[in-house]
């Protein structure tokens, strides 16, 4: 094949007019994968601090030099280019067209239809909202897939992930597979990272969703601002060629900039809410119980009960969003909603309760903003007849001025706050759990346990909870592993309280 037979915008098919007629057979990112025949893609550093090293450039041009049809280089590699005989091509901006042209080339070698795809974006609730839109979608009777945070994979079999958002090269390849094997809708996780690097670029996607904004990934953007722009990207029909619908929340404070955004696209604008009756999907008539929570439905197709096995306030406004995606694609599935409604099961790690038929009641969850860890422990704790205890930590090499702000959160809402390690990372975790004990009270200091082993610290809020108080495991939710120096360490919350839970006496 050759690039000249894409269907590509004239910016970039100029740009590539010097390779356009050369044959290819795929195209490669990884110089170690790069068979015969293929269009070696070279892609820079992410790491903004990261700098250019042309000896190290050198050694992957010539690791490929005698397989690669041609070379695009995100790179300046001109200095070096003369020493090396194949085609190099320097596009700095390649990632804005590069999901095109890998979707291209994937359709040229094995031509198949692509499946509808929904993305949701926001700091809390992307993997929630997304499984249990493709639980509804498929609990409908059509093959969905789900790729995000807890596992990409057709449902009900998800494999782990190693990103929120994969790289387009492996997104695109990922959708391909999909769609040979019959997938229908595909639900994405849309994580600002992924937007702001183009990611997405070429997912046909038809329904964007917004669940919320509140501080996170400060170390990558520059303000909030910043952040919540990136976010602003899924509702851009200029970008996203193939929207039709948005679904936004409507209780957030930055639902406006996305309701705009979405408005200058002409989009189809849905909101939803549970406090806000003028929201195209409104939840009324809420009561919560340790065994879900039932409410009214109001929208634009009728008003329906509906009863869910998801513990907690939010998981109603993630409900709300992924009805209405459900909706959006499949209109006729209004009348089924109970049915399906009654049949979802919570993401793995999200508001997941540990042993159910256990006591005390413990919960694992993914919180770790100060605004999820808030709303997890805000929900729970209408539900607590005794004491409210949460364990969490911090990640290291991470945004330093969230850990006293996480702190907070905790010390507002539980009666009992267990600090811990998270993924420490490169840091010691002596130093993260300083940080999030600046500023903290006396008072505060006599309410909290410093315990910087988190297996030892989730054994001591079980132990000493007593069997009406809720124990929260908050901020690695799905995670198996624990990331210290470099190296990921087995290490699984729901597992260590299943093993607490299952000893004799904890019954």
């Amino acid at each position: 094949m050759k690039i000249a037979e894409f269907k590509l915008s004239s910016d970039i098919q100029n740009k590539l007019d010097q390779v356009a007629n050369l044959e290819f057979n795929g195209f490669a990112v990884d110089s170690r994968k790069l068979i015969q025949g293929n269009a070696f893609i070279l892609l820079k550093s992410q790491n903004p601090n990261a700098t250019v090293d042309l000896s190290v450039l050198s050694a992957y041009l010539t690791q490929v030099q005698d397989k690669a049809a041609f070379v695009l280089s995100e790179v300046d590699v001109l200095p070096i280019a003369d020493d090396f005989d194949l085609p190099i091509v320097i596009v700095p901006n390649i990632r804005e067209y590069l999901g095109e042209l890998i979707a291209q080339s994937l359709q040229h070698n094995h031509a198949a239809k692509l499946p509808t795809v929904v993305a949701v974006t926001g700091t809390n609730g992307k993997t929630t909202i997304s499984q249990l839109t493709a639980q509804l979608i498929s609990g409908a009777g059509v093959m969905t897939a789900v790729m995000g945070t807890a596992g990409n994979g057709i449902l009900p079999d998800l494999s782990q992930s190693t990103h929120t958002t994969l790289e387009s090269f492996h997104l695109h390849h990922a959708m391909h597979d999909f769609a040979t094997k019959g997938v229908q809708v595909l639900c994405v996780e849309a994580s600002s990272h992924g937007l702001h690097q183009h990611r997405l670029q070429g997912v046909p996607i038809s329904v964007a969703v917004f669940s919320n904004l509140s501080r996170d990934h400060l170390d990558y953007h520059a303000d909030m601002d910043d952040y919540a722009a990136a976010k602003a990207k899924l509702f851009d029909k200029d970008l996203f060629s193939r929207l039709t619908h948005a679904v936004i929340h409507l209780d957030d404070e930055f639902s406006g900039l996305m309701i705009d955004k979405a408005k200058h696209s002409k989009l189809t604008v849905w909101t939803y809410s549970t406090t806000n009756a003028q929201a195209t999907f409104f939840a009324k008539n809420i009561t919560p119980s340790l065994d879900g929570v039932r409410f009214t439905l109001v929208c634009p197709f009728g008003e329906i009960a509906l009863n869910s096995p998801l513990l907690g306030l939010f998981n109603v406004a993630n409900l709300l969003a992924s009805v209405a995606t459900l909706l959006a694609i499949s209109p006729s599935a209004f009348n089924d909603l109970p049915k399906l409604v009654a049949h979802l099961q919570g993401a793995r790690g999200r508001m997941e309760r540990v042993c159910p038929d256990k006591t005390p009641c413990v919960i694992v969850d993914y919180a770790h903003t100060p605004d999820a860890l808030t709303q997890v422990l805000t929900n729970l704790k209408a539900h607590c007849l005794g004491k409210l205890w949460a364990v969490f930590g911090c990640g290291g090499d991470r945004d330093r001025g969230k850990r006293p702000l996480m702190a907070k959160a905790g010390l507002a809402l539980a009666d009992k706050v267990v600090l811990t390690s998270d993924n420490p990372r490169t840091e010691k975790p002596t130093a993260i759990l300083a940080d999030m004990q600046v500023g903290m009270t006396c008072e505060e200091h006599y309410k909290t346990v410093i315990e910087a082993d988190r297996a030892k610290a989730i054994e001591y809020a079980v132990k000493n909870a007593n069997a009406d108080d809720i124990v929260v495991i908050a901020g690695k939710g799905h995670e198996t592993y624990q990331e210290i120096n470099g190296v990921r360490h087995d290490f699984d919350d729901t597992v260590v309280v299943k093993s607490l839970l299952n000893e004799d006496g904890l019954d």
